[in-house]
């Protein structure tokens, strides 16, 4: 199948197995969200979907052909990946820092032409950083740079955009603007996975989710049929309203882990 695909994956961070045998397909056209308590994976998942963590079973394959074949700098085209908290090393331009995402598109000490400059006028626009482009990284507030750090990612072009909790620095017309953003990514054909812990949000984001539980166990499926209070009651152990406002956390032998299916 065509998008990026994870067959049978084990992963460790620290010594300490996360989960076994997951398997997931990102669909072009398709936002996945995935969710969990913290500390269960979530982001080792993306690391590893990026090609930047080697699982300890299973294989991440692009286009069916497994990541650990293609050279870097295909990977780096095809995939974009935001981490969460993403450093800045130097103190650049706003439009310096996002016409990096361009460099896999390059060629050695080639300059960029009018497809690259193209490219960054139009991440800079949509991620309503176009009026920073002159002003340094350094001088912007916590949301003011990750939007920047997004369009980096966007002006790569990629075919799919794995991204790690992009909502925690926003304000909430900010939220919104990024779940429209992300939206439009998957509508213009990108496969699109987000962490992400806010539950309203991520249920106006997603087409479907990847539920993480402690201990390993994993629920994929709709985003209609997970997104809703009984599932995420058991997977966080808080009880949950239907509009996903978490109420007292549920007693200690009636939090069930959610089920691998």
């Amino acid at each position: 199948m065509s998008g990026l695909e994870a067959r049978d994956l084990a992963l460790a961070r620290g010594g300490r197995t996360l989960y076994c045998g997951l398997s997931l397909a990102l669909a072009p056209g398709e936002v996945r969200v995935i969710l969990g308590p913290n500390g269960v994976g979530k982001s080792s998942l993306l690391l590893a979907l990026a090609g930047l963590l080697a699982p300890q079973a299973g294989e991440v394959l692009l286009d069916g052909v497994p990541l650990a074949r293609l050279p870097a700098a295909a990977r780096a085209r095809a995939i974009g990946f935001l981490p969460q908290n993403g450093e800045v090393a130097w103190n650049l331009e706003v439009e310096t820092l996002v016409g990096l995402g361009r460099l896999p598109h390059l060629g050695p000490r080639a300059a960029p032409g009018p497809a690259d400059r193209a490219a960054i006028a139009r991440a800079l626009e949509a991620t309503d950083t176009a009026r920073f482009a002159r002003r340094p990284v350094a001088s912007l507030s916590g949301g003011e740079r990750a939007r920047v750090l997004l369009a980096r990612v966007l002006a790569g072009c990629p075919q799919i955009l794995l991204v790690d909790e992009p909502l925690q620095s926003l304000d909430p017309g900010q939220q919104l603007r990024m779940v429209a953003l992300l939206r439009t990514a998957a509508a213009q054909g990108a496969a699109v996975a987000v962490v992400v812990h806010d539950l309203p949000m991520a249920r106006r984001l997603a087409d479907s989710a990847l539920l993480l539980a402690p201990g390993g166990a994993i629920t994929a499926g709709p985003a209609a049929a997970l997104l809703v209070p009984g599932c995420l009651s058991r997977l966080f152990g808080v009880a949950f309203t239907d509009a996903l406002v978490p109420g007292q956390p549920c007693p200690a032998g009636d939090a069930p882990r959610a089920r691998a299916g």
